[in-house]
């Protein structure tokens, strides 16, 4: 069997490397240093698909996913929560003792400010928690730490001080797996469906609103939309939107058709399985 070809952004080791084999076991990863070269890679070559973040149960929506979406238009091709478990580590030979900075991406940084003062470490902000790891295990000060994933400390060698030193539990990040290639599943009734879209509205009085009114009149149920603006202009934005339901549903149907009747562009990113992860 062949192996799926997976693009990341990260160093092996990311939280993006874990959802990646959580899906396909044996994949053949490629990293990337950037978002928008993981897109690109996709974009450019169709035997690739992506899994990339795009929100976070603490921290929010991903930067820069939104933007690059309309851009590449890649498929949305399902969804996938992973739980983010942050670990401290250091080099095989050094103390926590030793110990005086910490490295890590900003987020993950921010999601362990109770250890990081209690333990009085300095913050080194990296791109990513992976690439923190990987940097530590090649340089020799053992005064530095990194915060990142098990999957890390294994790759690349490092000891493991502390286990789930994030603030809050039940951090969960989720990402999407994207294709340049349309991958639609077919409608089963007993089965459950989100379909995906990115639209920019007219600019007039009260467009939002005749825009979502046709989800309202055929029961269509939202569970994100999310706007961010036009690129260079403030006097309109683009939303994103994940609705319950498939396209060959009629209600489904109807709220986009009365959508797009409302909208100056309409990009349909996807109609994937909705993950157990929200019947939970």
């Amino acid at each position: 069997m062949t192996k799926k070809k997976i693009a990341i952004q990260g160093e092996l080791g990311a939280y993006s490397h874990i959802a990646a084999v959580s899906l396909y076991e044996d994949a053949e990863i490629k990293t990337c240093a950037t978002f928008e070269e993981t897109f690109k890679h996709a974009y450019n070559d169709s035997n690739y698909k992506i899994v990339i973040p795009i929100e976070n149960s603490l921290a929010g929506r991903v930067a820069d996913i939104h933007y690059l979406l309309p851009k590449y238009k890649l498929q949305i091709h399902g969804e996938h929560f992973q739980a983010v478990e942050h670990n401290l580590l250091c080099k095989p030979e050094a103390k926590i003792e030793d110990i005086k900075y910490v490295r890590s991406h900003a987020q993950a940084i921010g999601q362990c400010q109770n250890l990081i003062h209690k333990r009085k470490f300095k913050p080194i902000i990296s791109a990513d928690t992976a690439g923190s790891a990987k940097d530590l295990a090649e340089g020799n000060d053992k005064s530095i730490a990194a915060i990142a994933s098990e999957l890390s400390a294994k790759i690349y060698n490092l000891k493991i001080l502390e286990k789930n030193i994030e603030d809050e539990k039940g951090n969960v990040t989720r990402f999407l797996v994207m294709g340049k290639n349309i991958e639609q599943p077919e409608f089963v009734d007993k089965k459950k469906f989100i379909t995906s879209c990115i639209f920019r509205v007219k600019s007039e009085p009260s467009a939002l609103y005749k825009c979502l009114g046709g989800f309202a009149t055929n029961q269509v149920n939202l569970t994100k939309l999310e706007s961010f603006s036009v690129k260079n202009t403030f006097d309109q934005a683009n939303f994103y939107l994940d609705l319950e339901g498939h396209l060959e549903q009629p209600g489904v149907k109807k709220a986009l058709e009365e959508l797009g009747f409302h909208t100056e562009t309409l990009d349909i990113l996807g109609v994937y399985e909705s993950s157990a992860f929200r019947q939970k």
